[in-house]
């Protein structure tokens, strides 16, 4: 998503190189194992409703469409939503050669084009960073969302020095005025340092931060160690996990060795 002044026209063009990387790394095993462990999580969440019928799912910035593609699978009304042009018509070309009836359409996460309470889950991937206003972003989640649905989010994690935004070490724990420097080379003499992004990251985040702003919204919050579906897991995982479950400065060092922040929150009915 975006990166623009309020009011001013979006690009929705990319660059050659962000194109084909994201065309590349979307079909990877990676990406769709990663896909289908965040429907797992959801569909966890959401309930058994979710294995009854058919679910209105939202995909913000939804990219090549791998993640909208495996919902659709499953049978659930899907919607994917992108700034980037170039790779919705890729995420067309795909769901229409497997037949898949995913719609997909340009657009911005701060005006979505859906009615209130329109949609049971509402899915936003590594997507708040890029945007200008992302408080706006999660009020937009907050009005498609049905009471009872579900937001699952991934952003960046300013607790964790490693990172995938920046080509720079330890990225995640410069100082703001720093940080706005090279948030300026990146869109305009080194876009190599944020992969070519016509959007480069602009925010930096904590789970901490996300479950106080979203349970202002009437949002109840699982990071990523209580949504962690455990059936199969080795001995050693689940130890580990339910540790964290169990002691709370061991929950808050997870967090600053995990690169990125995970939420799972739930509208109250």
């Amino acid at each position: 998503m975006g990166a623009t002044g309020e009011g001013q026209a979006r690009d929705t063009s990319s660059s050659r190189e962000f194109y084909e990387y994201y065309a590349r790394q979307s079909e990877s095993p990676l990406a769709l194992d990663r896909s289908r462990r965040i429907y797992e999580v959801v569909v966890a969440t959401y309930g058994q409703d979710a294995l009854a019928r058919p679910l209105n799912v939202l995909d913000v910035g939804s990219n090549a469409g791998t993640q909208s593609m495996v919902w659709a699978e499953q049978g659930h009304h899907v919607f994917g939503i992108d700034i980037n042009a170039p790779l919705v018509d890729l995420a067309k070309e795909r769901a229409g050669a497997r037949d898949l009836p995913v719609h997909f359409q340009v657009g911005t996460a701060e005006a979505l084009p859906f009615a209130d309470a329109s949609m049971d889950v509402c899915l936003a991937p590594e997507l708040l960073e890029h945007v200008p206003d992302w408080e706006r972003c999660i009020r937009e989640f907050d009005r498609v969302l049905r009471p009872g649905g579900v937001l699952f989010l991934t952003t960046t994690n300013w607790l964790c020095p490693k990172q995938s935004e920046y080509e720079l070490p330890l990225y995640s724990w410069y100082p703001t005025p720093l940080k706005r420097h090279y948030e300026r080379l990146a869109v305009t003499t080194r876009p190599e340092l944020v992969n070519h992004a016509t959007y480069p990251a602009v925010h930096w985040f904590s789970y901490f931060q996300l479950r106080r702003h979203l349970g202002r919204l009437g949002f109840s919050c699982r990071d990523r160690f209580d949504a962690m579906i455990l059936d199969g897991a080795g001995f050693p995982k689940r130890v580990a996990v339910r540790s964290v479950r169990a002691l709370p400065p061991l929950r808050w060092l997870a967090h600053t060795l995990t690169p990125y922040t995970y939420v799972v929150a739930t509208k109250h009915p």
